[in-house]
């Protein structure tokens, strides 16, 4: 279908064709599994070890707290599970907006969820105050993926640590993990997990331009997290089952490319979303505009056109060759309103008159001004 706009990159992005050609080895000529002992399958191995490194490289940590997963929902649940299951008895804290792969693996323990804003951004001290001396993980996500919200992850970091000093001046040993799932951060934010203050943090290829299902959890050095899946004990005992190596590669490459290009892609992003909100406002009467404008994703937009059904504006625009999305694809069959809409104090009938616009590299002014004139020309 040609002449096709495409505004659903929160949900999944096209794969770069560097990543595919660094990738493509891996599925014939190289395709040995990396545990056996011959060297051809050596040689693969140390290709994994390689793509590890890169990715380590990248996030500030050892090769060694870089665990590859089948994705970013696989490796929010190891993280969430992997801790819990070892304190039956502590909580975990969660954000009110958290992806799925985040809050129903969550709910299955002692949970607390932690208030965001009409913003849809996490208040720090209502946070603290929900961390009890039993909260054992925090799980805040760097970057929403609905409305694009950025939470102050540094910012929380410094404050746990403070919570930590005054448990030990208490007596109390119990440790105190954070948690972020940065799925939608790697296109865009640093991901530095030091800087950031990370113990444990949520990669996936399938939002940078990188194959789905590819994905990667970080884990620093002396958590130990209970396996989920046991087999062969490979990634380091926590993650068995024989390496996708073609995957991991093709994670690795979308990550260095994605983490090359973020400045500048960031920049060209953020004077088409201005364009974009400015053409919106002037355009559509009545318009909202929903979450923070100054601590948001470049390539969202997420907005209300109040009294109209999102599910029949979405039809409008696929007729026109527009793809947009109601909220997050994981959820989308669905017909209850977004929880995170919800959450940030967005009545069920404005959550029901809301799509995302999500954008990408080959977006560009003459696509934003074409959606613009569409959604002003139908019947709402």
């Amino acid at each position: 279908m040609k002449n096709i706009i495409y505004l659903d990159h929160a949900a999944a992005t096209p794969l770069d064709p560097l990543v595919l050609k660094s990738m493509e080895p891996y599925f014939t000529e190289k395709f040995y599994n990396p545990s056996a002992t011959y060297l051809l399958a050596q040689a693969v191995q140390k290709d994994l070890e390689i793509a590890r490194s890169a990715i380590a490289n990248i996030l500030g940590s050892k090769p060694s707290e870089i665990i590859f997963t089948a994705g970013g929902t696989e490796a929010n649940n190891l993280a969430i599970k992997g801790i819990m299951e070892q304190f039956p008895l502590s909580n975990v804290v969660l954000s009110a907006i958290e992806h799925d792969s985040v809050m129903q693996p969550g709910k299955q323990y002692k949970h607390k969820i932690a208030p965001v804003g009409l913003d849809g951004i996490i208040d720090t001290d209502k946070l603290l105050d929900i961390i009890d001396d039993q909260t054992v993980l925090l799980s805040i996500m760097y970057c929403n993926n609905e409305v694009g919200s950025v939470q102050p992850i540094h910012r929380i970091a410094t404050a746990l640590e403070a919570v930590k000093k005054a448990r030990l001046l208490k007596g109390n040993n119990l440790p105190l993990y954070f948690h972020s799932d940065a799925a939608q951060a790697g296109n865009y934010l640093d991901m530095h997990v030091a800087r950031l203050g990370l113990d444990l943090m949520t990669i996936n290829g399938g939002k940078i331009y990188g194959p789905k299902q590819s994905g990667a959890l970080f884990v620093k050095t002396g958590i130990v997290l209970r396996p989920q899946i046991l087999g062969g004990g490979q990634e380091f005992g926590i993650r068995s089952g024989t390496e996708n190596v073609a995957a991991d590669i093709g994670l690795a490459k979308a990550l260095n490319i994605s983490q090359g290009i973020r400045h500048e892609e960031t920049q060209r992003l953020g004077q088409l979303q201005s364009m974009f909100m400015e053409l919106l406002n002037n355009k559509i009467p009545g318009i909202v505009i929903n979450g923070s404008l100054k601590y948001r994703l470049a390539n969202n937009i997420h907005i209300t056109l109040p009294g109209q059904d999102n599910e029949r504006i979405l039809m409008l625009l696929d007729e026109a060759g527009i793809l947009a999305a109601a909220g997050s694809a994981c959820s989308a069959s669905q017909e209850e309103p977004s929880h995170v809409l919800k959450a940030m104090g967005i009545s069920e009938s404005d959550a029901q008159s809301s799509i995302r616009l999500t954008m990408g590299r080959q977006t560009d002014q003459s696509s934003i001004k074409r959606v613009v004139d569409v959604l002003s020309s139908l019947s709402i």
